[in-house]
């Protein structure tokens, strides 16, 4: 079998209060953290790559983080969120604050936060982001990749276009944004 391209975000190892915040199944961090490892574990081979689109943990200790990295399979790289200062030492396979992704012919355009234009948006660049927690819609060109989402388990290309090609496109034609008056010095 050939190594698979995953994606996936903000987990928050260890983060107690993104039970309540975000609706999680999950009774403790303990339960959440078993949960999560297992359903990473469960699709994800030792010779895949993941994208890892940031916020690997959150309010917990640095080592704690570190054995759950080591847990996990896989050959991960991280896009940087803003709660991963404590995780951006350990051995990533590439660190990133955005890239651009190829994965069997599609581009993809990884980074932690969402955006209503990317680079490549006009020409079929996919936008992969986490950050949101599913308050942020997808749509048929960019889609939260982060657990709270798509379910607790990394996704492949195929699995987030599946879900991408249910969803409306992005339309902003009739949104009106009212320029703040500036004033220039000469």
């Amino acid at each position: 079998m050939h190594s698979r391209t995953f994606f996936t975000s903000d987990q928050h190892w260890g983060h107690s209060g993104i039970i309540d915040s975000c609706a999680r199944p999950f009774a403790d961090t303990g339960e959440m953290d078993r949960a999560m490892i297992e359903a990473w574990n469960s699709v994800v081979q030792p010779d895949d790559e993941v994208w890892f689109l940031g916020d690997f943990a959150h309010r917990c200790e640095p080592d704690y983080a570190r054995k759950i990295f080591d847990k996990l399979n896989g050959h991960k790289s991280l896009i940087v969120g803003n709660h991963d200062a404590m995780v951006i030492d350990f051995p990533w396979a590439s660190k990133h604050l955005m890239t651009t992704i190829h994965v069997d012919g599609q581009a993809i355009f990884a980074c932690h936060y969402p955006m209503r234009e990317w680079p490549g948006s006009h020409s079929g660049v996919l936008h992969f982001y986490g950050h949101s927690h599913s308050r942020m819609p997808s749509s048929r060109s960019t889609i939260d990749v982060g657990v709270d989402n798509v379910g607790f388990v990394p996704q492949t290309v195929e699995q987030l276009r599946q879900r991408m090609d249910a969803l409306p496109e992005l339309d902003f034609k009739g949104v009106e944004v009212e320029a703040p008056a500036q004033e220039f010095d000469t």
